[in-house]
């Protein structure tokens, strides 16, 4: 009996291991290093923080999308997030070919909880990584609709979005 048991659980470890994962590999930019942004990034937020938000954003977001397997998800090897300073721009950020941009500008006049706020639009960015979008055929407002409903799922409401009541 104890053999049958060893073995059914070498076959479960082994069929285990045999599945693949999902891993997503994040990288890290500071661009603006010498800008007050730049060094605020480094100072007040950090590499460490940012590659954990992006992590925990990407797997929440799979659950709230119930995208469980690989085959549920859009194929996003590696994930770059990128801190520089936007000319002549006032966007906060934005998502493009696997990259999320984060404005230099916007973070070195962060007041408050800094972090909380920054993970609040780092989530809506991955939202736009992951999500699915008709083949650039759904409409711009469904997008980010989604992208904001991320957000507020994950509890980072801003401050200046008054009088919103988050469901659960």
């Amino acid at each position: 009996m104890a053999r049958i048991i060893f073995f059914l659980s070498f076959l479960l470890l082994t069929f285990a291991c045999l599945q693949p994962t999902h891993a997503v590999e994040y990288q890290i930019i500071n661009k603006a290093e010498n800008t007050p942004g730049g060094t605020k990034f480094t100072n007040e937020i950090g590499v460490d923080y940012t590659r954990q938000t992006l992590d925990a954003a990407t797997n929440f977001i799979w659950r709230l999308f119930q995208q469980s397997t690989d085959a549920d998800r859009k194929n996003v090897a590696t994930v770059t997030f990128i801190v520089e300073y936007f000319n002549g721009s006032n966007a906060v950020a934005f998502a493009i070919n696997n990259e999320i941009h984060y404005s230099a500008q916007v973070i070195a006049t962060a007041t408050g909880d800094i972090k909380a706020g920054f993970a609040g639009v780092i989530y809506h960015e991955m939202a736009h990584i992951w999500q699915w979008n008709g083949n650039g055929q759904a409409p711009g407002g469904l997008i980010e609709g989604i992208a904001d409903f991320v957000r507020l799922k994950a509890g980072f409401v801003p401050s200046n979005w008054v009088g919103l009541k988050v469901c659960a």
